[in-house]
């Protein structure tokens, strides 16, 4: 079993910094690609950043510049550190990995979620 569980979730004010973490813990033979996503309230689910096992990153447009995906292997932790926060950026924060659980059998996890809010 494979579990997925987010943190450094908060609240802070415009202009602030948060790093989020995505630790994959159990049965785990390989990560791939891991991205994050983002729900507001009454919108959809959106990307926000992406990072594959190459370590090749891609971010929405409205993040570029602010936002930076990484990943540690040794910890199969991935990591959005947020720079110069926006209301806009307000949302529950998901991250999702493709993982392979054998060499030969791989699914698409989900984690449960970590609200951000940016207000004053």
């Amino acid at each position: 079993q494979v579990q997925l569980v987010e943190s450094g979730g908060g609240l802070v004010q415009p202009g602030g910094s948060l790093r989020l973490s995505c630790a994959a813990s159990g049965s785990i033979f390989s990560i791939n690609a891991v991205g994050w996503y983002r729900q507001a309230p009454e919108k959809e689910r959106e990307l926000v950043a992406l990072i594959n096992s190459g370590g090749f990153t891609n971010y929405a447009d409205s993040v570029k510049g602010r936002f930076t995906i990484s990943r540690d292997n040794a910890k199969n932790t991935v990591y959005l550190q947020m720079n110069s926060l926006k209301p806009e950026d307000t949302a529950v924060y998901y991250c999702n990995a493709d993982i392979n659980w054998r060499w030969n059998r791989r699914a698409d996890y989900w984690g449960q979620g970590t609200q951000v809010t940016v207000s004053s």
